[in-house]
């Protein structure tokens, strides 16, 4: 069993994402982010082995008081492993690099995964994890085409537990009125 710390979009602006992950599912064998039963999201950290309590302390210490991030998607993106993964790319954002600042600071980043440490995280929502191989081309050809920037509200702070996802505490970032 794996952890992590995501922001989550539980508002209707999840749905510029959640209408992505529709389009993407026709290059995969099955729809992966659907089928996790979880809302678009933005992971911060993961971990193999950690305490559940020092990760919920972690996000309580992260987030409180801290407002709901509004993240620009500019494009579409793709980790080149096997099988093919396709990711929304969110503009930088200053608030969403301090959100990874401070669960980092709140954890040694030596627990977390490699790819989630500071200096080697790359900002990215999932498309999807599943792509099939014969439709690779397509769904690199899918990453190039021009689209139009969209914003979505994160407003939801989390840790978790998976697979399967199972949210172990969340925090309700304030409004952004």
């Amino acid at each position: 069993m794996s952890f992590a710390i995501s922001l989550k979009a539980a508002n209707r602006t999840a749905r510029f994402i959640s209408d992505l992950w529709d389009k993407v599912a026709r290059f995969e064998s099955a729809p992966s982010m659907a089928a996790l039963n979880y809302p678009p999201h933005v992971t911060l950290a993961v971990y193999d082995d950690i305490h559940p309590d020092q990760l919920e302390a972690a996000l309580t210490a992260s987030f409180a008081g801290v407002p709901a991030l509004r993240l620009t998607f500019t494009r579409l993106r793709f980790f080149d492993d096997a099988p093919l993964v396709l990711w929304a790319d969110p503009a930088y954002s200053p608030a969403l690099a301090d959100a990874h600042t401070r669960v980092h600071a709140c954890i040694d980043p030596t627990l977390c995964h490699p790819y989630y440490r500071p200096g080697a995280w790359v900002p990215h929502c999932m498309l999807g994890t599943r792509i099939l191989e014969e439709r690779r081309a397509e769904a690199v050809a899918f990453t190039a085409e021009p689209m139009e920037a969209f914003g979505v509200f994160f407003d939801t702070a989390d840790c978790v537990s998976f697979p399967p996802v199972r949210v172990m505490s969340e925090h309700t970032l304030k409004r952004l009125d």
